[in-house]
């Protein structure tokens, strides 16, 4: 498993029965996680200084409950990036920050390679990759279909004084982006995709992971150079093995020089566990 240890403002305390008792940017906060199948150490809902709890409702969805009051936004730091965090509905606070260890090995190959580099950075969400390569030096295009969310990668990227004109905020279904990219012969260096387990395309069909993440890496390999300089999946589907995502890359890019390895990726506790937190396949290409 692979786990970053460079956040400032974000650590995970304990875990147990379902749920991750976190201390961010100041904050004590409670909510699930269905990776959590093991008993607590105590009662976490009975944790001292509890800022706020979020619990899932009977019908679906859920809501934060506050037991103080927790500023609408509030800030984390991972190396010289800060990220702007908020109570989101559906649990989020609008980072995943086991994504470190990508971000990490990304920003050295950009950082390291002998030319510009330019990135696609598809189901793009608040932006924590596409800091992280700009301010590597890359140029980066960013898709998402919330406009919320391609606007709270805008403003991580000013709070972390990142370069905006090297790059771009697009507002649309990623699969239909991509094809329209292989139609104007647009290329990039690296492709990143954190797609959803579930999801509804623009007219409203399903979209299933495990449907379409094969169909969707062919598509892609569609937008990169002939010289690429890596491709990234992050899964956080159950099921979803590293091997499965591995065997994915290794078969659409099998004639293309490169070398992939695939793991789960997770997050350290203050008592000594490690939170599993889905899995990412990192292809890099031999130029």
């Amino acid at each position: 498993m692979k786990i970053n240890k460079e956040w400032q403002d974000y650590e995970i305390l304990t875990t147990g029965d379902g749920q991750k008792l976190e201390k961010i940017a100041g904050y004590t906060f409670l909510r699930p996680d269905p990776q959590v199948i093991w008993q607590p150490p105590f009662p976490l809902e009975k944790q001292k200084g509890l800022s706020a709890v979020y619990t899932r409702s009977s019908t679906g969805g859920g809501a934060w409950q506050k037991n103080v009051p927790v500023a609408e936004k509030f800030y984390v730091h991972w190396r010289d990036l800060t990220f702007e965090l908020r109570l989101m509905n559906f649990k989020h606070i609008g980072i995943f920050p086991e994504q470190a260890v990508n971000w990490d090995r990304m920003t050295s190959l950009i950082s390291q390679a002998a030319r510009k580099i330019s990135v696609l950075n598809l189901f793009g969400y608040t932006g924590g990759a596409t800091v992280a390569c700009l301010k590597a030096g890359a140029d980066v295009c960013h898709v998402d279909a919330a406009k919320a969310m391609c606007e709270t990668a805008k403003t991580n990227c000013d709070l972390s004084h990142a370069d905006l004109s090297h790059a771009r905020f697009i507002v649309d279904d990623c699969v239909k982006f991509v094809e329209r990219e292989i139609r104007r012969g647009r290329k990039y260096d690296a492709v990143l995709m954190d797609p959803p387990a579930y999801g509804r395309g623009p007219k409203g069909e399903m979209w299933r992971l495990e449907d379409k993440i094969f169909d969707l890496v062919e598509l892609t390999k569609g937008v990169l150079k002939d010289t690429p300089l890596f491709f990234l999946i992050n899964s956080y589907t159950t099921g979803s093995q590293p091997t499965v995502m591995k065997n994915i890359i290794d078969i659409v890019f099998k004639d293309m020089p490169h070398e992939t390895d695939a793991d789960e990726i997770g997050l350290p506790c203050r008592d000594g566990l490690v939170l599993p937190c889905g899995c990412s396949a990192f292809a890099q290409f031999h130029t």
